[in-house]
């Protein structure tokens, strides 16, 4: 299935603001709404976060490809929900 996933940290103050960036986004793009989001705390599903490769949290992937790692902007977080977007209802 398509889908974003999100990995983050639950004290990282930039995974908080990514997160923020998504709810803001998601309330301004009422259709991005219907995109599957799994937000996973590496320090949680540990297991799982190993299955995929990256170093920095914020890391968003859309269907297991890696679209943006690292300290996240609003343009970022906004990209992946396009690119998002686009895999799951393609032109």
């Amino acid at each position: 299935m398509d889908e974003i996933t999100v990995f983050i940290l639950e004290d990282c103050p930039h995974c908080q603001l990514a997160l923020r960036y998504q709810e803001e986004l998601i309330a301004a793009h009422p259709e991005w709404d219907e995109i599957p989001i799994r937000v996973v705390d590496e320090a949680v599903e540990v297991g799982y976060a190993s299955t995929f490769d990256y170093y920095y949290v914020p890391c968003y992937f859309v269907n297991g490809e890696k679209v943006h790692e690292g300290h996240a902007e609003r343009e970022d977080v906004e990209r992946v929900f396009r690119t998002a977007f686009e895999a799951y209802y393609p032109a």
